[in-house]
């Protein structure tokens, strides 16, 4: 076990990147991993996992480190030694890593670790934040949970085949999945792999998508045949399922704000088979209205906190601001109030997000059952998942169905 100079000087290029630069660690990460050739799984999978390692534990290593932002070059070297001491790496003799404190880190690290906000590795106002709308023990726990790393989730694409056989090919190909209870086009990942490497991804046999977000579409209840609208269909996860589930027969309505999404979907739902979809962009409030009272499913995936998904996203704990929570939910508020005028008498609607946040979710469902608009749904049930109880995604659902 012992330290690669130029895996290391990736990593801290990477945190430059995330920390100093304002980019996203996803895009970052993707970037690194092509830079040599040379590199082996191995390689890769250290170079991934340390830098979204460090990004999870900033605030954490920040404070063992004694460094602020903006980091220097220096300050990296001193938040990736804190890593290393704790990951229990021998510290090479580099001149970057000269005089690290491995005691002191080590006690400071104990130290730290008895105040959640330090522990969990969080800034101040999502943990006021959190305390407030889910209480003290609850938001422990979900903090614990969304700092443990996500696992790999499929989809099986039963438009092209089904979770047996795609299971097998995985197999041969040293990939070993698991069934997951209740949830029958799911496959869990073993040990983490680069599936989008695979000829069965190419063709179109899977996605990759968290166990909580493939609960969305089946909650949605699409039959063969329905007209049903995804209006914040973004890349498209959740459309491609619906896709699925209605067996390409019917009318699928994929609708966004942003033009490169819906490209970004079309690519996929070409290699996904799934071709009763139409792309709409909202462009205008015309593109809403030709559609009220017209379709038997819509799906409101609104946008949201992200709170639910920090596992999966930890750089999101240093980008949002309590100011984008705010307007957030006045965003919400408002597609609830438009979209929600594309549902049918006798209809369906769900709306869904991957926050854990009442104000977001639930509190959303009540105001809007009191509007003018909202007084022609019947609240049917909703969902609450948390990362702690699930060991997926947190993620919330409401259905509600528009009165004859």
């Amino acid at each position: 076990m012992r330290l690669h100079r130029n895996l290391v000087y990736t990593t801290i290029d990477s945190l430059n990147a995330i920390f100093n630069e304002g980019e996203y660690a996803d895009k970052v990460v993707a970037r690194a991993l092509k830079k040599d050739k040379r590199w082996g799984s191995s390689d890769r999978k250290f170079v991934a996992e340390t830098i979204y390692e460090i990004v999870r534990w900033k605030r954490l290593y920040a404070e063992i480190a004694e460094v602020k932002e903006p980091f220097t070059r220096e300050d990296l070297w001193r938040l990736f030694a804190v890593w290393a001491v704790l990951r229990g790496y021998p510290i090479p003799d580099w001149r970057q890593l000269e005089g690290t404190p491995q005691r002191k880190i080590k006690g400071r690290f104990d130290e730290l670790s008895k105040i959640r906000k330090y522990r969990e590795s969080i800034p101040d106002w999502m943990d006021e934040l959190g305390v407030k709308e889910l209480g003290e023990e609850q938001w422990t726990k979900e903090l614990a949970a969304q700092n443990q790393q996500a696992k790999v989730i499929l989809r099986v694409n039963t438009l092209k085949t089904n979770r047996e056989q795609l299971r097998a090919i995985l197999m041969d190909l040293n990939i070993d999945t698991e069934y997951l209870k209740n949830q029958p086009d799911t496959l869990v990942l073993k040990e983490r792999a680069n599936v989008f490497l695979t000829d069965a991804f190419k063709q179109g046999f899977f996605e990759v998508q968290d166990a909580s977000s493939q609960l969305v579409a089946p909650f949605l209840g699409v039959e063969p045949g329905m007209r049903v609208v995804d209006t914040c269909a973004g890349a498209g996860g959740k459309t491609l399922h619906i896709a699925s589930l209605m067996e390409n027969k019917g009318q699928l309505i994929a609708m966004d704000l942003y033009e490169s999404k819906l490209k970004q979907l079309k690519i996929r739902a070409k290699r996904n088979g799934a071709f009763n979809i139409e792309y709409r962009i909202i462009d205008s409030t015309k593109v809403i209205k030709k559609l009220y009272e017209k379709a038997d499913r819509v799906l409101i995936d609104a946008p949201c906190s992200g709170l639910g998904v920090l596992k999966r996203n930890p750089d999101s704990k240093w980008k949002l601001q309590p100011e984008f929570i705010d307007n957030i939910k006045k965003v919400q508020a408002e597609v609830l109030e438009s979209y929600s005028r594309i549902v049918k008498p006798g209809g369906q609607l769900v709306y869904a997000t991957c926050s854990i946040l009442p104000s977001e979710n639930d509190e959303q469902i009540k105001r809007f059952l009191t509007t003018e608009n909202g007084k022609e749904f019947t609240f049917v049930k909703d969902v609450k998942i948390l990362a702690s109880e699930s060991g997926f995604d947190g993620f919330y659902m409401a259905l509600l169905q528009k009165n004859n």
